[in-house]
């Protein structure tokens, strides 16, 4: 019988676990985790009737594969959808008050977030041609292609929002691939939008079925946590939490070592290190140390979540969608508020509200290390000022990820090219995680598959 072992238990790890189990039924899979828990930063917390997803806080129907997977765990009939609202209405805090997201051409051409220079640049997009074939940072890609006002309002809402990011440091080929794919084949981003939703409403015709709505957000009434405790419930040999693996060995017959921090050993003949890079590059240095060197040049930010509760009666506001969003170049003290019980009701008791701000990021990663006190303070006192919101809060929840979300930076496909190279040359070692091919939950879901069949060729 063939062996492999796991080094991470979130979803990447957890994922791959279950989809091998599936397709190689005969290997026995061990999976180690850190954490006395399996999950990673995919979390839901619940205390007093309120559930705060620590981590991600649901996931997208644009990739099939978290869709899927739930539907294979029995799941399926457990999801729920976020509100059309949280869908529909999205805001920024810029200069002094809350801004709505236009969703609609009237409502780009009415809002007072780009002059009017701003928003023919914009509209302009269309007609400028390709780009420079070379990996370039966000910014860089939206003021060449949109002008100054976008990259600064759109381009910096949009990393600040998935990624707590600089968008002059990011990749737009690593951060936002589909983005760069679509400037490649249409010359124009704005096109190639139109020509993809022309596609998909004549799929959807030819099958006989309805226009294809926007990508909406999914979770569960439990919180995502219930997808990580089934995925650990549904593994034929349950993770092992609490062991953390300080390296692993090659021996001479091929087989693998995986040290614990104690004196536990594990043989394989494969392993797969799903953990974040920089536990990846301390566990393989003594096996490469020009590898250990390449995975710790991934950057990480540091990110604190605040949750806050209150009565619903001390928020004059109408908390009609998903939040908003404080674009990093006002180096606020936040990054964004999520409504977490507009978008899935079930976040919050009757008569309660559950807001979750995101703190740090790239630029502001002194506010991760204040105190509790000083966190909450600080958040309340930007709720006061972009919601009106005067109330003590009934409930507070804070949790710090001293390193949060790996930071794609220019040249970052180059980087993670000449990672798998290098891992190559280590018959039976196999490297996973967000810190790769994607940051969000639907990329994990995605390479734990690919991870999966790779692992099933290597040892079957």
């Amino acid at each position: 019988m063939k062996r492999l072992v796991i080094v991470g238990a979130g979803i990447s790890g957890l994922a791959a676990a279950f989809r091998l189990q599936q397709i190689a039924p005969t290997i026995e899979i061990t999976v180690l985790e850190q954490r006395e828990r399996v999950g990673g930063n995919a979390w839901t917390a619940r205390r007093e009737g309120f559930q705060v997803e620590i981590g991600p806080n649901g996931f997208l129907d644009n990739k099939p594969t978290t869709m899927a997977l739930c539907r294979d765990l029995g799941l399926g009939e457990r999801l729920i959808a976020a509100t059309e609202a949280a869908g529909r209405n999205r805001y920024l805090f810029v200069d002094g008050r809350l801004r709505a997201l236009p969703g609609s051409f009237k409502a780009f051409v009415t809002s007072d977030l780009l002059s009017w220079r701003g928003k023919l640049n914009f509209l302009m997009e269309r007609f400028r041609g390709r780009g420079p074939d070379r990996d370039e940072s966000v910014d860089a890609f939206a003021r060449r292609r949109a002008g100054r006002e976008v990259a600064e309002v759109f381009a910096d809402a949009l990393v600040t929002g998935i990624h707590g990011g600089d968008p002059a440091l990011l990749s737009i080929r690593a951060a936002f691939p589909r983005i760069a794919t679509l400037e490649k084949q249409f010359g124009s981003v704005m096109k190639g939008l139109a020509a993809s939703a022309r596609q998909r409403r004549a799929d959807a015709k030819a099958r006989g079925e309805a226009p294809p709505r926007p990508g909406r957000m999914w979770s569960f009434r439990e919180g995502l946590r219930l997808l990580m405790e089934t995925l650990r419930n549904r593994l034929s040999r349950p993770p092992l939490a609490g062991v953390a693996v300080c390296r692993i060995e090659k021996q001479a017959d091929g087989t693998w070592i995986v040290q614990g921090d104690g004196n536990d050993r594990w043989s394989a003949d494969a392993v797969l290190l799903t953990c974040p890079a920089y536990q990846q590059a301390a566990i393989v240095q003594d096996v490469d140390r020009e590898l250990a060197d390449q995975l710790g040049r991934i950057a990480y930010n540091r990110i604190a979540v605040v949750a806050l509760g209150f009565r619903r009666d001390d928020v004059r506001m109408p908390l009609d969608g998903f939040g908003y969003i404080a674009p990093q170049r006002d180096r606020r003290d936040l990054l964004g508020v999520q409504w977490c019980s507009s978008i899935f009701p079930e976040r919050a008791p009757e008569g309660r509200v559950l807001f979750r701000a995101l703190c740090g990021g790239w630029h502001r990663a002194e506010v991760v290390g204040w105190d509790d006190d000083r966190l909450i303070r600080a958040v309340r006192a930007e709720l006061r000022l972009a919601m009106r919101v005067e109330a003590v809060p009934c409930y507070q929840h804070v949790v710090r990820w001293d390193r949060a979300i790996p930071q794609y930076h220019v040249g970052h496909q180059q980087r993670v090219a000449d990672i798998e190279e290098r891992a190559a040359l280590h018959k039976g070692l196999f490297l996973g995680g967000n810190a790769y091919h994607g940051v969000a939950l639907n990329d994990c879901t995605e390479q734990a598959e690919v991870l999966a069949r790779q692992l099933s060729q290597y040892l079957v």
